[in-house]
């Protein structure tokens, strides 16, 4: 009895996918034997022969004279040299930050798939799997505010230093265009970036690639140069990177020697040579994602989530040294220093000015001196002021109207104020706002400082109501609490000083304490620039160390 035609399809296609395998697993392994073969040198009767004749194609990367090369053009890929290891993770930055964390989740579960997949379906899966149904406008938002830094903190500085030489620079690159063209075109200052283009339909991704495919990057250099070669040529010791620094009137390859120690200080790009301060950035994740990461992190998030609810439920109805004993149980590490210098007796509150890190500032300095506090904040979700454990008041940014509202609050106790007027991860002190030195001549700074090890605190674009249990979602969140000395009265605006002298003087004693430096950047510089309008500040980098 012959069986249903439609019976037939659903085994047929598993008898295709595992033949595929099957090939796809036979050819690798012969391959791989046959490269084994190869370097053993076995088709060579004597050894010394083999090993004497056969030299590297292309010197390595360090031995490119990088001096008298402002005339001339360079071409390389950012995968697998600016960039020395798998794009992976940048992909999950996306997937997560751009899309969600069901997207995140099916990315992370096709990473075995991809092991067994040759270089183009790897990437067309993973485009797929990564742009399918985001907006363009979301996928632009992470190239912009979210990649730039984790492409600074894994940049091959040999590569760097080439590509500074050159007066001209050029990318070809299979990646997805959209991804590094920000970040090349803002921090490397590339002229020219070819990657793969993306399909789209009105605002929104498919998915799939254009029509012309997934980039082929000597064919794309051949189409770009027609008769004008580069005149340096970057790659890796792989078959296509031949291919491509081929057609370049010198080449050099970044060997897989260093690719291995890519993750040394030796080969990265170390912060003080950044082209440009990396002051902003956005995103909920603070570790790279690469596959055991991710999955580390959503192992984590059934612990994590309940975790977090704790510590806020604990924050909000407990006392104080009960808060910081469970606290400290749970995993939250708080190191106060200084101590809290005597009330004066003129009646009023102190004003306590602090660095500005995450929206729990307040609550922590209050938990650490275990006393209530009053906070003024010009931005606050509904969530976030019924959740507080301590008084929160909303500024209007019209500068009489809030300096009536903190002048009220101290008369009636301490108050805390973040001069910054929005946070900053980095180790940078925005401008402060001279507002508060008008008010007040008990003055205490406070140096506030954290450090997460897998969720960020602080978001620009994300839901702010989602700040605080992000933060409390960390394993081992760390809080330091720094209290200086009062301010001298010789040095308030009693004491002749202007407000705009005791803003700088006290962001220069927190900027101190910290280690950080100080900028004359503003929450409007952030948000130009997180947002995309204007792309990097243009005159940020010369902003830098100068106070107001």
């Amino acid at each position: 009895m012959r069986l249903p035609v439609k019976n037939m399809v659903f085994p047929m296609i598993l008898l295709r996918l595992a033949e595929w395998l099957l090939y796809k697993l036979l050819a690798k392994s012969c391959y791989r034997a046959a490269m084994k073969v190869k370097n053993s040198g076995f088709f060579f009767k004597n050894s010394s022969f083999r090993s004497s004749h056969q030299i590297p194609l292309y010197p390595n990367i360090n031995k490119c004279n990088l001096h008298g090369r402002k005339s001339e053009t360079v071409a390389c890929d950012i995968q697998g040299t600016l960039i020395s290891q798998s794009f992976f993770p940048y992909f999950m930055l996306i997937a997560f930050e751009g899309g969600s964390i069901i997207r995140a989740l099916l990315l992370l579960l096709s990473s075995p798939l991809l092991l067994v997949l040759d270089f183009e379906l790897k990437m067309r899966v993973m485009i797929f799997i990564t742009f399918c149904g985001m907006k363009l406008k979301d996928a632009e938002s992470v190239g912009r505010a979210v990649l730039p830094k984790f492409f600074l903190e894994n940049l091959n500085v040999h590569v760097y230093d080439v590509l500074k030489s050159a007066g001209s620079r050029v990318v070809f690159t299979s990646v997805p265009r959209v991804m590094v063209e920000g970040f090349l075109n803002e921090y490397l200052s590339v002229d020219c970036v070819k990657g793969t283009e993306l399909h789209t339909v009105g605002k929104y991704f498919t998915g799939f690639v254009s029509s012309e495919g997934i980039l082929i990057k000597h064919r794309a250099l051949k189409e770009f140069v027609e008769e004008k070669r580069p005149d340096i040529g970057l790659g890796t010791s792989s078959l296509h990177d031949h291919l491509f620094i081929s057609l370049c009137k010198e080449a050099y390859v970044v060997n897989k020697e260093d690719e291995k120690t890519n993750t040394t200080s030796s080969s990265i790009l170390p912060r003080e040579k950044y082209p440009k301060p990396l002051v902003f950035h956005d995103g909920r994740l603070a570790f790279l994602p690469t596959p055991l990461a991710t999955l580390a992190m959503f192992m984590w998030l059934p612990i994590g989530i309940p975790l977090a609810i704790f510590r806020v439920f604990i924050g909000i109805c407990l006392p104080y040294k009960v808060v910081i004993f469970l606290g400290k149980l749970s995993g939250i590490r708080l190191r106060v220093k200084g101590t809290d210098p005597p009330r004066s007796e003129n009646g009023k509150g102190v004003l306590y000015v602090c660095s500005h890190r995450t929206l729990l500032d307040p609550v922590f300095l209050s938990t650490s001196l275990g006393k209530p506090l009053t906070a003024v904040t010009y931005s606050l979700s509904k969530m976030s002021e019924i959740l507080a454990p301590i008084k929160t008041v909303r500024l209007t940014r019209s500068r009489k109207r809030d300096g009536e509202t903190m002048q009220r609050l101290l008369s009636e106790g301490d108050l805390v104020v973040c001069p910054e007027g929005t946070t900053c991860r980095e180790p940078y002190l925005l401008r402060f706002s001279s507002l508060f030195a008008e008010l007040a001549d008990e003055i205490v700074p406070v140096a506030m400082n954290t450090n997460v090890g897998m969720f960020y605190g602080t978001t620009a674009s994300g839901l702010k109501c989602l700040d605080p249990i992000f933060f409390m979602m960390n394993p081992r969140p760390c809080y330091t609490v720094e209290i200086l000395g009062k301010l001298v009265k010789e040095l308030t605006c009693a004491g002749g000083k202007s407000s705009h002298e005791v803003a700088n003087y006290i962001q220069r004693q927190l900027a101190a304490a910290l280690g950080f430096e100080c900028t004359n950047l503003t929450r409007r510089d952030k948000y130009l620039m997180l947002a995309g309008n204007e792309g990097v500040v243009e005159d940020q980098s010369s902003r830098i160390n100068k106070p107001n």
